[in-house]
């Protein structure tokens, strides 16, 4: 019954394929990059085609005219399956076309195809139930960062032609869109054992490999919002940044069990995840007194301390070391293995010129998202303490 299951799939394959082939080309299809679409979500569940992934990913950095057929393409596999394989193939597929981090990809937007109700039609439903649960995460996280993305990289254009900061609002705003990101990607897990599968695993990888993404840009996001407030915030605002600490606190929680339940079903990007620190008590404080009509930090004797910028090294062997900084942070991450500068907090999260660079010389060329490593003595803060 295996055997002829995988015969099936790779015969619907191979006629796809054909059909792709003798399609007339135009703006929105391209027959060749049709067909390596197909070859990367086939119908094997043994194995995932890292080689026509990566030829997928090629074309997108090419030029953007192969967007529109790259998105016509997938979104028509997409559509059309009802099968669990192809569906999860296909996301992450997605994903990592996400990654190649190229305009025209950052503005498509809402996904122009819809998984929120898929199921599998080719297997019994209470064997295939957990892998349907599984793809509507996956697919309504990739569906709104892909809007998340769009709408950022107009904000940002905006604000570049304006030559004008961010409202404090409007930044507090977006914190709490990565916090509601974080909790899709939290989602997305096997619900049974029985659906921890290869095809499971390496989705999860790619998913860890966001977790560590969204997080530390929250935690810049957060250092960043934290230093306008004690600048010149107001109440609204220190009400607003409250709220996204106390659920920052949850979340922080709720990580440590997600890494640990990953590490234990083998996803290898988790073995060694850095630890989460909670919330410094603080900042409740700070915003707190900001809340309260006491907009300064005090000292023991009294006297009232201004608020300090700061430029943030973290070192390889968990140093922390602080330096001042005029009106902005710097924070640089270092180890043994990669090196990450952050110049600019204000950054959009899909990439632009300011975007967060990484170099690794241990991460896998075949993998679909790029991992970078975390030292194992390295931490992940909620936030900065100031």
């Amino acid at each position: 019954m295996r055997l002829w299951k995988k015969a099936a799939g790779a015969l619907k394959d191979r006629n796809s394929i054909l059909i792709a082939s003798i399609s007339r080309r135009s703006a929105y299809r391209n027959p060749d990059l049709e067909a390596v679409i197909i070859k990367a979500t086939s119908h094997d569940e043994s194995y995932l085609d890292y080689k026509n992934s990566q030829r997928v990913f090629q074309w997108v950095r090419t030029s953007p005219i192969y967007v529109k057929p790259l998105m016509w393409g997938l979104s028509t596999r997409m559509e059309k399956t009802r099968n669990w394989v192809v569906a999860l193939k296909g996301l992450m597929l997605m994903h990592g076309i996400f990654h190649c981090k190229t305009p025209g990809v950052q503005m498509i937007g809402r996904l122009p195809f819809d998984l929120s109700r898929f199921s599998d039609a080719h297997s019994k439903q209470d064997k295939v139930e957990g892998y349907n649960v599984f793809i509507r995460a996956y697919f309504l996280f990739l569906d709104q960062k892909s809007a998340f993305l769009a709408a950022e990289m107009k904000v940002q254009r905006g604000l570049r032609l304006k030559q004008m900061e961010e409202p404090l609002v409007d930044e507090l705003s977006r914190l709490q869109k990565w916090q509601s990101l974080l909790d899709m990607l939290l989602q997305i897990k096997p619900p049974a054992e029985t659906t921890i599968v290869t095809l499971i695993l390496e989705a999860m990888e790619c998913a860890i490999v966001e977790i560590y993404d969204v997080y530390s840009r929250f935690c810049s996001g957060m250092a960043h919002a934290l230093l306008r407030i004690y600048e010149d915030g107001g109440k609204v605002e220190a009400s607003m940044a409250l709220r996204i600490l106390q659920k920052a606190r949850v979340q922080s929680g709720e990580l440590t069990r997600h890494f640990e339940f990953c590490k234990y079903i083998g996803v290898l990007n988790a073995t060694e995840f850095p630890k989460v620190e909670q919330v410094p008590e603080e900042d409740i404080k700070d915003l707190e007194r900001i809340i309260d009509g006491v907009p300064k930090r005090k000292s023991i004797d009294g006297m009232v301390m201004p608020q300090e910028d700061k430029a943030i090294v973290v070192k390889g062997n968990g140093d922390i070391v602080e330096q001042r900084e005029s009106k902005r942070i710097l924070r640089t991450i270092i180890t043994d293995k990669w090196e990450v500068f952050e110049d600019n907090l204000m950054s959009d999260w899909g990439g632009s010129s300011s975007d967060v660079r990484s170099t690794t010389t241990t991460a896998s060329s075949n993998a679909l998202v790029t991992f970078v490593p975390a030292s194992s003595n390295q931490d992940i803060p909620d936030l900065i303490n100031f």
